[in-house]
């Protein structure tokens, strides 16, 4: 009986390596295995599986945000804000807005600057002007605004569902046929109340009864009215002047249409369809041109508290007539 013949040392190493060295990965062939049919390790019945898996469990979520989200708007009024006054974001204090705005790129600024005989130089203040009134003299730009709109008075406020009417065409100077003045280097400035949802204002509708910082020209203007017309007494009171003394002087003479301030049966706010707010065209008849005078408007009510630092029921602006 003939003996094995043992194997080379050298030819074990060798198959021992072969074993141990691992196949090269094939990408193409995990994409897509022409062999046994397989896309990235799985066959057609497994990647079955997956897709109903995850179309079932991402279809059972959106189920259930939608009607997480059908549930929250049910409490919801699209009219009525769910925080007012006190327990909203906005409070209780409502701001002074001022029109025109200086341009978008000087977004910051709050000077008007233009020269009084120059079309060109004032357009712009009187074109944004146009485009802000634009919803005052045409009732169909403002959804709803049209049959719902009522001729208001004191002594007739708004029946409900009814939004009181705000005519600018008579407030001449302050027209757009007279380019608000612009041109007369007597510009007019337009005031709007900031609209805060259910707040009523505090009048102040006794001349014996006004605060010791209340401009003495308004004092005046409210006793007058008191005498003449008491029943428009209820009205947010306007008052325009230079901050400081050199402002004071260069100011000139201010004239407010179609009164010194917004009408109280425009309040309280309540989001009706076709509401616009009320206006107050302050017309400067003589400002000093060549120099910046500092203007400060303030609301006037019980219930509007003034802080010159934080702009609080004022507005701050510039102008400047060349």
């Amino acid at each position: 009986m003939s003996k094995p013949v043992p194997m080379s040392p050298s030819f074990v190493d060798e198959d021992l390596h072969n074993l141990r060295k691992p196949k090269p990965f094939n990408f193409a062939k995990f994409l897509y295995n022409t062999e046994d049919g397989t896309v990235m390790g799985r066959d057609r019945s497994s990647w079955a599986k997956i897709g109903i898996f995850y179309v079932a469990f991402y279809g059972v979520l959106a189920a259930l945000v939608a009607i997480c989200m059908w549930a929250f708007f049910q409490t919801l009024d699209p009219r009525i804000p769910k925080w007012t006054l006190d327990r909203s974001l906005i409070g209780t204090n409502p701001g002074l807005g001022f029109r025109p705005l200086p341009p978008v790129d000087n977004v910051e600024s709050t000077l008007i600057w233009y020269k009084g005989t120059q079309h060109e130089n004032y357009k712009h203040w009187t074109d944004s002007l146009n485009d802000f009134l634009a919803v005052y003299k045409v009732p169909g730009l403002t959804p709803g605004r049209g049959q719902n709109i009522y001729n208001c008075d004191y002594n007739q406020p708004p029946p409900k569902g009814q939004v009181c009417d705000v005519d600018i065409k008579t407030w001449s100077p302050c027209t757009k046929e007279n380019n608000y003045s612009y041109h007369k280097s007597a510009p007019c400035i337009f005031l709007k109340l900031n609209k805060i949802y259910g707040w009523v204002p505090e009048y102040y509708n006794n001349s014996r009864d006004l605060p010791e910082s209340m401009p003495v020209s308004l004092k005046t203007y409210i006793g007058e009215v008191e005498k003449s017309n008491p029943e428009k007494l209820n009205t947010i009171w306007v008052s325009c002047e230079g901050e400081n003394p050199a402002d004071q002087e260069n100011i000139g003479a201010v004239n407010y249409l179609p009164i010194r301030g917004f009408p109280g049966y425009f309040y309280p706010y309540q989001n009706s369809e076709g509401y616009l707010s009320p206006l107050v065209a302050v017309h400067f008849q003589r400002p000093k041109r060549g120099i910046i005078i500092n203007v400060e408007c303030k609301a006037w009510a019980r219930n509007i508290i003034h802080d010159r630092k934080e702009r609080i029921g004022s507005v701050h602006y510039e102008l400047l007539i060349d």
